[in-house]
């Protein structure tokens, strides 16, 4: 650290810091308008916050390599690799036997929510909760669906407990160790040890799992999920069969999560010579069941994903190829249809078009006849299953009104679940360790990913959420133009410094201050910036230094309020459907609770 930082808060210095330029009032004034129209327009936040580092480009505060910085930040690439670790995770199987292995089946959302944040919260004191996030994003998506739950409720606080739980060691999160090095560098004594910040730490982990589980219902919107908004009304009808084999054998009905799927119903099974009606879900499956079930489109994806359920449709089993390279695909039956009349055995339906019909769904109702002696008429529903070519070869033909196929119905490759899984589980290991940085291990871990054929080039390239990514690169610009204009030094030294006769009044500023700024800027970045100010405020007072860098540590991390203020924040703001709002209003008042927290056990643990 420069040595004029130790006159940080000298008089002197702090009249003539706070006589901030025309550019710091301009970025001051253009962050202050982007954080309005986040809580008050409809417009996406990446587009706003673009809007907030164009105009501070075009105003000549940000050159343009300043201003595309964030494009090329390894954080925000680092979460771009991670999007396509995750979708190989899902589409290998490894999601679904985590959302229904390990996180159970919970009775609501507040016994769901222990489930998950209690366990996040551990594995993220002692790994890095980026990864750990990247990887139940999409098993929390998974588990809520198949349990009925309320996405919404459940997604910040994944966010929120693997952030906190990073607050509970030093090799918790990145900015433990960096403040903690400096302290060593700057002052020459031991730091802190591996368990020291459990002291507060622990407290602050129970503070948020008590506050999001027992108010998260009135803070937190409810809803399933963007995807989920919509009824879906068009019903098919099923019939899937327990392979031989199959992990389900000897499963009841509960147990296999088939009880209550959201959209679908298990009608009754079909059982060598008799028939199960009003299916009890204690009933154990056996090898060779069919299973009927009656639904809506997405749930038969929901169905071909379950590990050891097939189609029992002979006519899938006869259309050869790579099994990886089928989809789900609904068409409808043109007037001009050359096999009007004809049963779909008669016509050869799977030789003429190399599809192989699932169900048909007649004036949005499901048709219970056997496939084979349906008589299709115009206006008539298919789903079928083809290969990935046939939307091209046949949306443009006269026989089909319709071609579309259904969004993520390619079919999990569960023969590859353990690869992911161990790809998964060292690229966690070797950035946990130190041997690889975050941005390394996911790099590593995609290309691995990619060249066990867990995920596919083109499947790679469609599981980035650009708009994440925009918003993280836009928001590190933001923030570089207020430590440009030294408007973040600035700001920084007053406030500390306006309570600079009190040992407990500044560890108070240095949280509030430091909470403030991770909002804004990269919580690293906020921790670095102020290092040098509470040092000398510590020194001032001739006060033991270690208090105020445990409290800069947690501030750091209590990144609560807005979903730029932690990566995290923004892997899981799509998935919940949030709005900017909703992490201000279960965050605000987290951060003041941990606020209270950390100034209340800090000097009771580290004395001033």
């Amino acid at each position: 650290m420069p040595d004029s930082s130790e006159n940080a808060l000298d008089p002197s210095v702090m009249g003539a810091a706070q006589s901030l330029s025309f550019d710091a009032w301009l970025t001051l004034g253009v962050i202050a308008v982007c954080f309005v129209a986040l809580l008050r327009s409809r417009v996406a936040p990446d587009v706003i916050l673009l809007a907030g580092v164009a105009v501070l480009l075009l105003m000549g505060v940000l050159n343009p390599s300043e201003a595309l910085a964030g494009m090329a930040n390894e954080g925000m690439v680092t979460v771009g690799v991670l999007f396509i670790v995750a979708r190989a995770l899902s589409q290998t199987g490894v999601v679904n036997w985590i959302s229904q292995r390990l996180l159970g089946r919970p009775g609501s959302d507040s016994e769901a929510q222990i489930r998950l944040m209690a366990p996040v919260a551990a594995l993220s004191s002692i790994l890095n909760n980026t990864p750990v996030v990247a990887m139940l994003v999409p098993a929390v998506k998974d588990w809520a669906k198949r349990n009925n739950l309320n996405v919404s409720q459940l997604m910040i606080p994944l966010s929120y407990a693997a952030i906190v739980g990073g607050t509970c060691t030093l090799v918790g999160t990145s900015t433990n160790l960096v403040i903690n090095g400096m302290l060593v560098e700057r002052f020459g004594d031991s730091g802190l040890g591996m368990f020291d910040l459990a002291w507060v730490g622990i407290p602050c982990v129970i503070v948020v799992l008590l506050f999001t589980v027992l108010l998260s219902r009135w803070l937190l919107p409810h809803n399933s999920g963007a995807l989920e908004r919509f009824d879906d009304v068009r019903q098919y009808v099923v019939e899937m069969l327990v392979e031989e084999g199959s992990p389900l054998v000897g499963m009841s009905i509960e147990q296999a999560g088939l009880r209550q799927l959201p959209g679908m119903f298990l009608v009754e099974i079909q059982r060598t010579s008799h028939v199960l009606s009003a299916v009890s879900p204690t009933e154990l499956l056996r090898a060779n069941d069919r299973l009927i079930f009656a639904g809506d489109v997405r749930s038969v994806v929901d169905l071909k994903n379950i590990h050891g359920l097939v189609v029992a449709e002979n006519q899938v089993f006869k259309l050869g190829g790579d099994n990886a390279n089928r989809r789900l695909v609904e068409v409808v039956i043109s007037p001009s249809f050359p096999e009007l009349g004809k049963t779909v055995k008669e016509m050869n339906f799977r030789k003429t078009y190399q599809a192989a019909i699932i169900a048909v769904t007649r004036n949005g109702e499901h048709l219970k006849t056997r496939i084979g002696d349906i008589q299709l008429t115009a206006g008539d529903t298919l789903l079928v299953e083809a290969h990935s070519e046939f939307v091209d070869n046949q949306k443009y033909r006269r026989d089909f009104l319709l071609v579309s196929e259904i969004e993520d119905s390619a079919p999990v490759r569960h023969e590859l679940r353990v690869t992911a899984a161990v790809i998964m589980l060292a690229m966690v290991l070797l950035v946990s360790f130190g041997l690889l940085s975050m941005f390394e291990g996911a790099l590593l871990a995609a290309g691995a990913m990619i060249a066990t054929r867990c995920i596919s080039i083109s499947e790679g390239r469609q599981s980035v959420d650009w708009q994440v990514l925009l918003v993280i690169a836009a928001s590190i610009g933001l923030g570089s133009a207020m430590q440009k204009t030294g408007a973040a030094q600035v700001l920084a030294e007053t406030i500390i410094g306006a309570a600079n006769g009190s040992a407990l009044a500044s560890l108070i500023a240095v949280f509030v201050v430091t909470a403030a700024f991770s909002a804004v800027i990269s919580n690293l970045a906020a921790a670095v910036l102020l290092f040098p100010v509470a040092m000398s405020a510590a020194s001032q007072l001739g006060v033991n230094m270690e208090p105020f860098a445990v409290t800069l540590m947690i501030a750091a991390s209590a990144c609560f309020a807005t979903p730029i203020g932690y990566q995290t924040n923004l892997m899981v703001y799509g998935p919940g459907d949030y709005q900017f709002s909703d992490f201000l209003k279960l965050g605000i008042p987290l951060t003041i609770l941990v606020g209270i927290t950390t100034v209340v056990v800090v000097p009771m643990v580290w004395p001033f």
